[in-house]
Protein backbone atom coordinates (compact mmCIF):
# COMPACT_ATOMS: atom_id res chain seq x y z
CA UNK A 1 0.00 0.00 0.00
CA UNK A 2 1.47 3.37 -0.97
CA UNK A 3 1.65 6.27 1.44
CA UNK A 4 -1.02 8.17 -0.53
CA UNK A 5 -3.37 5.19 -0.19
CA UNK A 6 -2.75 5.11 3.57
CA UNK A 7 -3.42 8.85 3.83
CA UNK A 8 -6.66 8.41 1.86
CA UNK A 9 -7.67 5.49 4.07
CA UNK A 10 -7.01 7.52 7.23
CA UNK A 11 -9.11 10.39 5.83
CA UNK A 12 -11.98 8.02 5.03
CA UNK A 13 -11.76 6.50 8.52
CA UNK A 14 -11.92 9.99 10.01
CA UNK A 15 -15.09 10.67 8.03
CA UNK A 16 -16.58 7.35 9.17
CA UNK A 17 -15.71 8.12 12.78
CA UNK A 18 -17.43 11.52 12.45
CA UNK A 19 -20.53 9.87 10.93
CA UNK A 20 -20.70 7.28 13.71
CA UNK A 21 -20.53 10.07 16.31
CA UNK A 22 -23.52 11.69 14.56
CA UNK A 23 -25.41 8.40 14.62
CA UNK A 24 -24.62 7.95 18.31
CA UNK A 25 -25.98 11.44 19.02
CA UNK A 26 -29.18 10.63 17.12
CA UNK A 27 -29.84 7.00 18.16
CA UNK A 28 -27.92 6.72 21.40
CA UNK A 29 -25.67 3.82 22.31
CA UNK A 30 -27.75 1.07 20.65
CA UNK A 31 -26.16 -2.20 19.51
CA UNK A 32 -26.02 -1.20 15.83
CA UNK A 33 -24.11 2.00 16.63
CA UNK A 34 -21.75 0.11 18.93
CA UNK A 35 -21.00 -2.38 16.15
CA UNK A 36 -20.32 0.43 13.68
CA UNK A 37 -17.99 2.14 16.16
CA UNK A 38 -16.23 -1.18 16.75
CA UNK A 39 -15.86 -1.73 13.00
CA UNK A 40 -14.31 1.71 12.52
CA UNK A 41 -11.90 1.04 15.41
CA UNK A 42 -10.96 -2.36 13.92
CA UNK A 43 -10.34 -0.80 10.50
CA UNK A 44 -8.15 1.84 12.15
CA UNK A 45 -6.09 -0.91 13.81
CA UNK A 46 -5.78 -2.73 10.47
CA UNK A 47 -4.73 0.47 8.71
CA UNK A 48 -2.03 1.01 11.35
CA UNK A 49 -0.74 -2.53 10.77
CA UNK A 50 -0.64 -1.94 7.02
CA UNK A 51 1.29 1.28 7.49
CA UNK A 52 3.81 -0.58 9.65
CA UNK A 53 4.10 -3.34 7.04
CA UNK A 54 5.03 -0.72 4.49
CA UNK A 55 8.03 0.34 6.57
CA UNK A 56 9.28 -3.13 7.57
CA UNK A 57 11.06 -5.56 5.26
CA UNK A 58 8.89 -8.33 3.87
CA UNK A 59 9.52 -11.83 5.24
CA UNK A 60 11.06 -14.24 2.81
CA UNK A 61 9.04 -17.15 1.54
CA UNK A 62 9.78 -20.59 2.90
CA UNK A 63 11.92 -22.70 0.59
CA UNK A 64 10.02 -25.05 -1.67
CA UNK A 65 10.23 -28.66 -0.55
CA UNK A 66 9.95 -31.48 -3.03
CA UNK A 67 7.39 -34.02 -1.99
CA UNK A 68 7.61 -37.72 -2.62
CA UNK A 69 4.64 -39.11 -4.53
CA UNK A 70 3.36 -42.43 -3.22
CA UNK A 71 1.31 -44.41 -5.71
CA UNK A 72 -1.51 -46.45 -4.16
CA UNK A 73 -2.75 -49.21 -6.45
CA UNK A 74 -6.43 -49.57 -7.29
CA UNK A 75 -6.28 -53.36 -7.21
CA UNK A 76 -7.90 -55.14 -4.23
CA UNK A 77 -5.73 -56.40 -1.40
CA UNK A 78 -5.04 -60.11 -1.08
CA UNK A 79 -7.80 -61.60 1.18
CA UNK A 80 -5.15 -63.68 2.97
CA UNK A 81 -3.89 -60.43 4.47
CA UNK A 82 -7.08 -60.17 6.57
CA UNK A 83 -7.46 -63.90 7.36
CA UNK A 84 -7.09 -63.69 11.19
CA UNK A 85 -8.10 -60.03 11.65
CA UNK A 86 -11.09 -58.76 13.66
CA UNK A 87 -12.78 -55.38 13.31
CA UNK A 88 -13.20 -54.10 16.84
CA UNK A 89 -16.62 -52.62 17.45
CA UNK A 90 -18.15 -54.50 14.52
CA UNK A 91 -18.23 -57.92 16.12
CA UNK A 92 -15.31 -59.31 14.19
CA UNK A 93 -15.22 -61.59 11.21
CA UNK A 94 -15.28 -64.84 13.14
CA UNK A 95 -18.43 -64.15 15.17
CA UNK A 96 -20.76 -65.44 12.39
CA UNK A 97 -18.55 -68.22 11.00
CA UNK A 98 -18.70 -71.81 12.04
Amino acid sequence: MTSSEIVELRRALGQLRHSVRGLRARYGDVAAVQRLANDVERMDIDATELAELDSTPRPREAPRVEREVVVVPDTPYDPKLWHDADDEGLGGYRSHRT
